[in-house]
Parts: C-alpha cells; sequence; structure tokens
C-alpha cells in the first residue's frame, strides 16, 4: 500500500479527533480489534434499541435493560457529533471513561455513524490506519413491512501490516446480525458500497427500491447520500446526517439533468478503487465545489 495513503487515513478530522483524550485512547483501551468493538458496543446505545426497549434484538438484554434508561434520553445524534464531544460525555456521565459494566443511564444513545467514527478514533490513535466507509447494509432484519431492503448504514475499514489488506469490520452491527458472517473481517460483497450500487442501478443491473433510508426514503437519492457521505469520509470528513451535497436535496433531486448524473457516474467510478484513484478523489476534493461545499442545517 502507497505510504501515503496509510498516512492520509492515520490523520484526524475534525469528527474523528480525540482531543485531549487521545493518550488514554491509545494506552487505556484493549489493542485487540474485537475487544475495541465489544467495548464501544457496550457504552452506547442505537436509538432503535431504545426505542423498542427489550425486545427485538435486545430480548436478551445484551444492550442492557432499557427501563433503567431516563424517559427522557432521547438520541443524541445531533447533538454529540464528534469523537472529542462523545468522549468528554462518556466521562462527564461515568469519570471511568470506557467500561464494560457502564450502566444504561450512563451510555450514549447514538447511530452507527458514531460508532464508527469512535471506532476509528481508537484506531487511529493506536497508530492503526482507519477509516469510516457509508454506504448499505443488507444484512439486518427490518422486518415485513419493508422486507429485503439493504438499509443506511457506517461500518469500519482498518489497515492489517501483517496481511497487507484493509480489513472491513462493523463494530455497530456485530451484535444484531441476520446472516452468519464474521463482522471484524466481512467478506466482500457483504456491505452495498454506494459506488457499486450507484453504478449498477444507472447499468439498469440493481433495483433503486432495494436500498432503504433509516428516515423513510427509498431509491435512488438514498444511495446518492451514501455516496456522498462516504466520498467525504473517504477524505477524514466523516459528515453529519444533516448535511449533504446539492445533489441530495429531496426537493430538487427529481430536476437533477442526465449531465448531473454523468458527473456523479465519474465519482463513483473512482471510488470503486479508492486507492488506486487516491489522487484523482483528493484533486476533486480539492476542487470541486458542486462535491465538497456543502448544504442543511445553516450551511
Amino acid at each position: 500500500m502507497n505510504e501515503k495513503i496509510l498516512k492520509h487515513f492515520l490523520e484526524f478530522g475534525t469528527y474523528t479527533y480525540p482531543g485531549l483524550y487521545q493518550e488514554k485512547l491509545k494506552n487505556d483501551l484493549p489493542d485487540d480489534i474485537r475487544e475495541i468493538g465489544l467495548l464501544v458496543r457496550k457504552n452506547f446505545i442505537h436509538r432503535t434499541t431504545l426505542a423498542a426497549r427489550n425486545t427485538d434484538t435486545n430480548a436478551d438484554l445484551k444492550f442492557g435493560d432499557m427501563t433503567k434508561v431516563p424517559w427522557w434520553r432521547q438520541p443524541e445524534d445531533d447533538i454529540l457529533v464528534t469523537a472529542a464531544a462523545m468522549l468528554a460525555e462518556l466521562y462527564r456521565r461515568d469519570k471511568r471513561g470506557f467500561v464494560n459494566d457502564r450502566e444504561p443511564k450512563d451510555k450514549l444513545v447514538l447511530t452507527c455513524r458514531f460508532v464508527a467514527i469512535m471506532v476509528a478514533s481508537i484506531l487511529k490513535s493506536k497508530g492503526i490506519p482507519a477509516r469510516v466507509r457509508a454506504g448499505n447494509a443488507p444484512y439486518f432484519d427490518m422486518g415485513e413491512e419493508l422486507g429485503d431492503v439493504s438499509t443506511d448504514h457506517w461500518i469500519n475499514q482498518y489497515w492489517s501490516e501483517q496481511e497487507n489488506r484493509w480489513i472491513t469490520i462493523d463494530v455497530d452491527g456485530s451484535l444484531s446480525l441476520d446472516q452468519n458472517f464474521d463482522p471484524y473481517d466481512m467478506p466482500d460483497g457483504k456491505f452495498d458500497f454506494p459506488a457499486n450500487a450507484w453504478l449498477g442501478i444507472r447499468a439498469g443491473k440493481i433495483e433503486p427500491q432495494h436500498f432503504h433510508n433509516a428516515g423513510g426514503y427509498r431509491g435512488k437519492i438514498v444511495v446518492v447520500w451514501s455516496l456522498f457521505y462516504d466520498f467525504h469520509s473517504l477524505m477524514n470528513s466523516e459528515i453529519i446526517y444533516l448535511h449533504g451535497t446539492k445533489y441530495g436535496d429531496p426537493k430538487k433531486f427529481d430536476n437533477l439533468t442526465e449531465e448531473d448524473f454523468k458527473k456523479i457516474d465519474g465519482l463513483a467510478r473512482l471510488m470503486q478503487k479508492p486507492d488506486e484513484n487516491f489522487d484523482k478523489l483528493v484533486k476533486i476534493w480539492e476542487t470541486d465545489k458542486d462535491f465538497r461545499l456543502l448544504t442543511g442545517s445553516l450551511l
């Protein structure tokens, strides 16, 4: 692997920078990837788990007794958007920080993006090149109403020097899989990376409605959102759900032209092999306002 690329994925971005907690992550947490993942998972509650209480994937209380979570606790995705913020709140609620026996009332209520950011922050702190990846996961049971869909999801990849390859892991979903595979070394094809999904849709090989977003959207726009989340994540800028490019505006998406789609096609082709095309992706990042400048909230 190109040393420049590995150096890039050792660097912290705004969202993965752990601030003054970097030495704690490096020295106080385990070095084993599975142990790190389980520890992170034991300190976070997904909003769907909180909503379902002690049913479905939490029927065995593996995520903790949701009746012990204060009634007023809500999803904190729009509040704790950086690793430093998450860590500060973990220590505020329990001065021990990351612990296996954190009380449910003291856990953070955050979704997959935040788990992936925290995992990347920990690995980078330990000197392991890591990156957040956004896309869609077809390996969760979404219920009869939605059926067989691939839902929006965020995961990680880390560089194994020993094996000389990126290893794909899904910490957030590791305890809730609907299929039998190792979430700490995911086989190729299990996760729907958005570049492949988008180009498959454009070629008429994949049905757009297969892709689902937790906000209730389905179709091409869901993949476009994931594509730009993934692009920004590859540039160490793991933008929040509220932010996107002009191409992802639901009010304008149906009016995009074939020229717009072809421009997105070009980005997707490069992102199919992000390491081989790294310099080209960086050039787009540094020069293309349509792909770099964000909209949403106050932007």
